[in-house]
């Protein structure tokens, strides 16, 4: 399996269907989480209790990739995500609202496993538009 199809089965098929016991088929024991310029430990176990999470806030939630990019070791995923809210996320109680949000992950693959994740959530659109958030205008 090259890069970009162990990222796609791992978000598509491992994560989707919540397979959090096949987690360690794809991620390293020693993947870090990329934020910005610095990196934390995540593991497996950090991405077991992530995804626990998720399913706990959004059950059905689902990854799907529309567009992927490889440089060298790093895969590019632009991902539509979608799930119920039916768990408190952010202070914010259940809706029980279909959420739709956009993502781009970056995934640094070595030896056939993911060794680096990092990405970006767009949660400001979404919420704004399922009346979750409101914009305020500044008066100068």
């Amino acid at each position: 399996m090259n890069h970009t199809e162990l990222v796609k089965t791992f978000y598509e098929t491992v994560i989707s269907q919540n397979q959090a016991e096949r987690i360690g088929e794809f991620v390293a024991p020693d993947c870090r989480l990329r934020i910005g310029e610095q990196f934390l430990p995540l593991g497996v176990t950090g991405m077991q209790e992530h995804l626990k999470a998720t399913k706990t806030t959004y059950p059905d939630y689902i990854m799907r990739i529309i567009r992927q990019y490889t440089d060298g070791d790093y895969v590019i995923s632009e991902f539509i995500m979608e799930g119920t809210h039916e768990g408190e996320w952010i202070g914010i109680q259940p809706t029980h609202k279909k959420l739709s949000f956009t993502d781009i992950n970056i995934d640094k693959v070595s030896d056939c496993k993911i060794v680096e994740h990092g990405g970006t959530v767009n949660t400001f659109e979404t919420l704004l538009t399922a009346d979750l958030i409101t914009a305020r205008s500044v008066n100068p």
